[in-house]
């Protein structure tokens, strides 16, 4: 199947695949819009079951992308990386460096960062190769580095509004959450809810990470099979994508969804299976927005750690505006949010065309 007829291609600018014989490296990168400023995304390194499974990641990555940077006001498009792994090997020097040379071949047409499966001393190694990269370490008091912990921390607060829409409750603690995925912005987020007082159960694919989490916070442990049935409150993707299909939304007996993990809906009408079953579901690129801020920040190097949390904090806003609008024309939050984001590229794109 050619890239332009599969169902996740969404009219994308570009999407380039890349292969080094030298180094071994196989990647993607997406470009899905420009239209609001060069596309921004993060680098995924993770062993797909087929070509074709990480193309449909990396478009809807990168689309994913697009929305989020629109509706976070930032000046950037939206794009993605996915590099994949062979028999579950991270990827090595030479293929970070062959990385870096096929970003800047795009000529700052594309931005990456760090996302699942990468790190910021894998970022410095891209940054060797090309300048348009970002996640690196940043100056004393400036915003940038690892943008793990302050996703986590737009999650946090998108969650504490979610919760207050719903239940009425002005804070998290004694709220019941179950996280599914402890890695680098799950773990920010479990440590984040156990501040607050909140009860975890959580599920991750490495065992000593459930047992630290089970030491740490106090959490209950969880299968992966069954961490999103769980009997809580809130239930926080933060792994993987395409976790909410029909099966599992019946199954919850949660009453809010709000995690980290991009493209949590398997498809688009499982937002609308949400709503009806009266679960307030916080849209992933809405509410995860907080290291993409913090990765522009950097880039553009203008803002502070103050001014990044000010930046972070507006997310609940954005949140609860979406909220309002689903309740007033009883629609799903995750259709509102598309609907939102696409207007203000579709507007910057004819701007673009005018000028």
């Amino acid at each position: 199947m050619s890239v332009y007829d599969k169902p996740d291609f969404d009219g994308h600018e570009c999407v380039q695949f890349i292969t080094d014989r030298a180094s071994g490296l196989k990647a993607i990168i997406a470009i899905h819009s420009t239209a609001l400023g060069p596309a921004a995304g993060g680098c995924r390194a993770w062993q797909y079951l087929s070509q074709e499974a990480a193309v449909t990641d990396a478009l809807r990555l990168s689309q994913g992308m697009s929305f989020k940077n629109a509706l976070a006001g930032l000046p950037l498009g939206g794009g993605k990386a996915v590099i994949l792994l062979s028999h579950g090997l991270p990827p090595t020097v030479a293929q970070f460096a062959t990385f870096g040379r096929a970003i800047n071949e795009l000529q700052g047409r594309y931005i990456t960062a760090e996302d699942v499966g990468t790190r910021v001393v894998d970022m410095q190694i891209v940054a060797r190769h090309t300048k348009f990269v970002s996640g690196l370490t940043p100056g004393e008091g400036r915003a940038g580095g690892d943008p793990s912990p302050k996703t986590a921390l737009g999650v946090f607060l998108g969650m504490r509004t979610a919760w207050r829409l719903k239940s009425g409750q002005e804070s998290l603690r004694n709220a019941r959450v179950a996280v599914q995925g402890c890695g680098s912005v799950g773990w920010a987020l479990c440590r984040l809810l156990h501040e607050e007082g909140a009860s975890l159960v959580v599920a991750d694919v490495a065992p000593d990470r459930v047992a630290q989490a089970e030491q740490e916070f106090g959490a209950a442990r969880a299968s992966a099979d069954e961490i999103l049935s769980s009997d809580v409150d809130i239930v926080a993707p933060c792994a993987m994508g395409g976790v909410l299909d029909e099966a599992r939304i019946e199954a919850l007996r949660a009453s809010v969804v709000c995690g980290a993990a991009n493209n949590q809906l398997s498809d688009p009408e499982d937002g609308e299976r949400l709503r009806a079953r009266d679960v307030l579901y916080a849209p992933d690129y809405v509410v995860n927005a907080g290291g993409i801020m913090a990765v522009a920040m950097e880039y553009f190097g203008a803002g502070s750690e103050r001014e990044l949390r000010n930046k972070i904090e507006g997310i609940p806003h954005t949140l609860s505006h979406i909220v309002d609008i689903a309740s007033s024309e009883r629609s799903a939050t995750s259709a509102v949010a598309d609907r939102l984001a696409r207007s203000i590229i579709h507007e910057a794109g004819a701007a673009r065309a005018m000028a």
